[in-house]
């Protein structure tokens, strides 16, 4: 989104985190216009002021649980939006309790079926006068398999083929693209960085944890005009691990 006015809009979910904070700096410094979605008001309200400096930024807290509250996200922000920067779900430990699916249910819902509905959402309401840009979040753990954690690589495994599917359906007035990032260093992950950092630095051969600018640079990539013809592709960021496993 090179040579950005303040009249492009990009609306990205998870905007309170760290990746979304700073998929947010790159836009706002491009001059675009930013619309922050989360689900913890709190925590959105202060990355909303601390971004306020940078440019036009704006917000609404949300779950995007249902298809309503997906469109609803691209209605508050009240201007034509021209890419979707979708970074929301969670992160936990399934226990792979076959009478209890609440874990599978959150990951599926929270990680894959928003992604569907904002998708959606976004090729109804999007800026028609331009070729508009989503990209969805998936995982390296999808790529490799993730111990413990069965429910979220399946759900972000389907981001991979959402993706795919989208990117002919979508075409050619909107390319869609995913990226899978590698262990990235911050809130939601702090806690499998203390109990087993030391093991998963040793299979980066980078030799660190990814940081949000990492993935920030590749969504830049892919929401900007170096990118126009690439549509329905997976950019692994991960440090190379995948090709060292």
């Amino acid at each position: 989104m090179a040579n950005a006015t303040s009249s492009r809009g990009v609306l990205i979910t998870g905007g309170a985190g760290g990746i979304g904070m700073a998929c947010a700096r790159v836009f706002l410094a491009q001059q675009a216009a930013v619309h922050l979605v989360d689900i913890d008001a709190e925590r959105l309200e202060k990355a909303r002021a601390e971004l306020a400096p940078l440019g036009a930024v704006t917000a609404h807290a949300s779950a995007l649980s249902t298809p309503a509250e997906c469109r609803e996200a691209f209605a508050t922000f009240g201007r034509p939006v021209n890419a979707l920067v979708h970074m929301a779900g969670v992160f936990e430990p399934d226990p792979l309790d076959a009478d209890d699916r609440t874990v599978w249910d959150r990951a599926i819902g929270s990680n894959l079926s928003n992604a569907y509905e904002m998708a959606i959402a976004f090729r109804a309401q999007h800026d028609k006068s331009e070729v508009g840009r989503i990209v969805l979040c998936s995982s390296r753990a999808f790529q490799r398999g993730a111990v413990g954690r069965a429910a979220y690589t399946a759900a972000k495994g389907g981001v991979v083929g959402l993706t795919r599917t989208f990117s002919r359906e979508f075409a050619p007035s909107i390319l869609v693209n995913a990226i899978a990032p590698g262990l990235i260093a911050t809130r939601m992950t702090a806690a499998l960085i203390e109990s087993a950092g030391e093991q998963r630095l040793a299979e980066i051969p980078l030799g660190r944890f990814g940081t949000p600018e990492d993935i920030a640079g590749a969504v830049k990539f892919l929401c900007g005009p170096d990118s126009s013809y690439v549509t329905g592709q997976l950019l692994t960021v991960d440090g190379g691990t995948l090709n060292s496993s």
